[in-house]
């Protein structure tokens, strides 16, 4: 293959169309990426970012999708190219890492025989060669005992690690550019926090060109030069990352950043980055407008579980206190402690927010606080019906019934027959959560995965609970969507006096939605308190580490942060 002339761009896309049958995904997109540098394409679900990305590697050939337009990578006319230059440009010269690790993984193969396999295809040599290749881009993407956690297989990987080997699978044949799209969209902020570094440090140490597509603008942030803003499969605005975050001139973007969810407040009319978390004058949690309860008084703090705790006063309406909640799973030596003696109340009106890592045990918890699980130790202590908001409103809800019938379960539970009476209430709660009273009769697929998501909330509505436990409900949305959906929880607390369980690894958001904060550590409490308090002068060593992982709008802090991290990494392999 020809060789990338000196000083041109590693990438270069000009006048990129791309439809699915009358649906125009991409329309006359243009950029260009020289070697060594890093470009975040970000924008909304449906805007055109991960269908651009995937053009730059041909992978739209043979899918029905018509594609216009030059794309160059690494001097390769993508459009114009063979099957077989293709197959040699993919893995070869550019690398793309998935979303998903596991879905794009073998399960039934050992991590080091796939990634040996990718380089025995594009390089050739001997299986021992592969073998020892795929070891060594294990080890430098921080993977301990590489040579023994080569041979397993990826469910005995955390999701960290399986996206790990994902991008040691893509640095194994020495790519000149890495494209990632969305490449910590479902990780803990620690986890993402690691990833980015490593990002950061392959591109300083490999002089690779980085294509990072996301939703997430602080995320951008974190790992690039440049930011490219698409809306509507066009560019909207394009520019070094600071001075977009910092002043963006377009109303999109500022419109976007508006709707990124900080750890604290930002001036009106600013879209600026706070201030580092526990930072002198970092009080206030409701940047986003999210307005607290009148009916909620400040709580006062008194010892709790694990820490600090907020107990309401005597009289003080409690839906819901958990005594030593504990739940273990397995038996004998194999059991293990998902909750280990949590205790907490929650008020009429209230939203306790819970954070912390995958493991932590905060999902298991929920459940036992809706009756999902029953707990191995402890009580709950509930005063009306309980409801759930899941993750994923997509392996939450029946695809071959109607959203309708699905709203209408928890109806029919109580007792209701009337199906005029039926589809009357369903079409209420339809139109009460801002969707169209008449999809009673569509299907989940139908609808975009902030519409699922409010489909999920009708149905929890549809019991009248007291309190709604919600599980990562909006983890996998982007931020205008991410915005919508909690705005739409605090209106309906407002109106409706509901409680919330607010379970998320997304510290910025927790804040902006919460009025207290529990913070878990293997399966334990470890800081609970206002929300304010907790998030202003975290007093656990555990909780100031997860909130200096949060992506920061602002690239220059956050390379005092990455710095940081390396310092404190340095000294304890020390």
């Amino acid at each position: 293959m020809t060789p990338v002339p000196a000083g041109a761009p590693l990438v270069e896309v000009d006048g990129l169309h791309i439809s699915f049958g009358d649906v125009r995904a991409v329309d006359g997109l243009s950029f260009s990426l020289q070697p060594g540098a890093a470009l975040g394409v970000v924008g909304e679900s449906g805007s055109g970012k991960s269908a651009s990305a995937y053009a730059l590697l041909g992978l739209h050939r043979g899918t029905g999708a018509r594609v216009s337009g030059t794309i160059r990578v690494a001097g390769i006319d993508v459009n114009a190219a063979s099957d077989a230059e293709l197959r040699s440009l993919r893995g070869g010269l550019a690398a793309m890492v998935f979303q998903d690790p596991l879905s794009s993984l073998d399960p039934y193969y050992t991590i080091g025989d796939q990634i040996a396999e990718v380089y025995r295809v594009h390089k050739g040599g001997s299986r021992r060669a592969a073998r020892a290749r795929a070891i060594t881009v294990l080890d430098r993407v921080g993977i301990p005992d590489a040579a023994r956690k080569s041979r397993s297989r990826p469910h005995e990987f955390s999701g960290g690690m399986r996206q790990r080997a994902l991008i040691a699978m893509a640095l194994a044949c020495e790519p000149r550019l890495l494209i990632a799209d969305e490449p910590t969209t479902a990780l803990d902020v620690t986890v993402q926090a690691q990833i980015l570094d490593l990002l950061h440090d392959l591109r300083r140490d490999e002089g690779l060109g980085l294509l990072l597509v996301t939703h997430d603008v602080g995320v951008a942030a974190e790992s690039v030069d440049e930011v490219l803003v698409m809306r509507a499969g066009r560019e909207v605005e394009r520019g070094p990352v600071g001075p977009v975050l910092a002043s963006p001139q377009e109303p999109y973007t500022k419109a976007l950043l508006s709707a990124v969810p900080r750890l604290s407040p930002t001036p009106s009319g600013s879209t600026g980055d706070a201030a580092e978390p526990g930072a002198a004058g970092d009080t206030g949690n409701r940047a986003s407008g999210r307005p607290r309860s009148a009916a909620v008084p400040s709580p006062r703090t008194v010892p709790g579980s694990g820490g600090a705790g907020t107990r309401p006063a005597a009289g003080e309406d409690v839906v819901i206190e958990a005594v030593g909640l504990g739940k273990s799973f397995g038996r004998g030596r194999a059991a293990f402690a998902a909750v280990d003696g949590v205790s907490l109340q929650v008020r009429r009106g209230e939203t306790l927010g819970i954070v912390g890592e995958s493991g932590s045990g905060k999902t298991t918890l929920g459940r036992m606080l809706v009756g999902l699980l029953e707990p191995s130790a402890g009580h709950v202590t509930r005063s009306g019906d309980v409801q759930m908001v899941f993750q994923d409103p997509v392996s939450s809800l029946n695809p071959r019934r109607s959203i309708g019938e699905s709203v209408a379960d928890p109806l029919r539970a109580a007792g209701e027959r009337d199906d005029t009476r039926i589809r009357a209430r369903v079409a209420e709660l339809l139109a009460r959560v801002g969707l169209d009273p008449d999809r009673y009769d569509g299907y989940p697929h139908e609808f975009s995965g902030g519409q699922r998501q409010r489909v999920g909330i009708a149905r929890a509505l549809a019991a009248e609970p007291k309190l709604i436990v919600c599980d990562e409900p909006v983890s996998a949305l982007d931020v205008t969507t991410q915005a919508q959906v909690t705005a739409l929880l605090a209106e309906l607390q407002r109106e409706l006096g509901l409680a919330l369980v607010f379970v998320a690894h997304d510290l910025a958001v927790v804040r902006q939605v919460s009025d207290r904060v529990a913070v878990m550590r293997r399966g334990r409490i470890v800081e609970e308190g206002e929300v304010d308090v907790v998030y202003g002068a975290p007093k656990d060593p555990y909780t100031r580490q997860l909130l200096a992982a949060v992506p920061s709008l602002d690239p220059a802090l956050a390379a005092v942060r990455r710095a940081a991290r390396r310092e404190e990494a340095h000294v304890a392999a020390a």
